[in-house]
């Protein structure tokens, strides 16, 4: 199993920038894929970012495609995501996510989450 622990929310004007963090415990070693989401309230969980363990191959969704980075620390213990050039669209809870499984393709799939932080983005 594998505990997830999401840091690095707050506050941020437009344009602006955060760099969240996930600390992962357990065992990390054949984790296929770990990803970020986020949810606003009233809408759904929108799959945000992925990065693929074996060779850190990464996907974006549309709506943050060149504005935010997935990456890993080299021992795969710890998950960031940075985000740059922020909107007040962005503003959501963020959780990262983790599976053991061979697909990354929707929330389904991830066997395991963290509590979630919360970033608000002001205009």
């Amino acid at each position: 199993q594998v505990q997830l622990v999401e840091s690095g929310g707050g506050s941020v004007q437009a344009g602006g920038s955060l760099r969240l963090s996930c600390a992962a415990f357990g065992y990390t070693y054949s984790v296929y894929c770990m990803a970020w989401f986020r949810q606003a309230p009233g809408e759904e969980r929108e799959r945000v970012a992925v990065i693929y363990s074996a060779d850190r191959r990464t996907y974006y969704g549309d709506s943050v495609k060149g504005r935010f980075t997935i990456s890993q620390d080299s021992a795969k213990t710890t998950l960031y995501l940075q985000m740059n050039t922020l909107k007040p669209e962005d503003t959501a809870m963020y959780y990262c996510a983790a599976t053991y499984g061979a697909s990354c393709q929707s929330q389904s799939n991830f066997d395991y989450w963290g509590q979630g932080t919360q970033v608000t983005v002001s205009s």
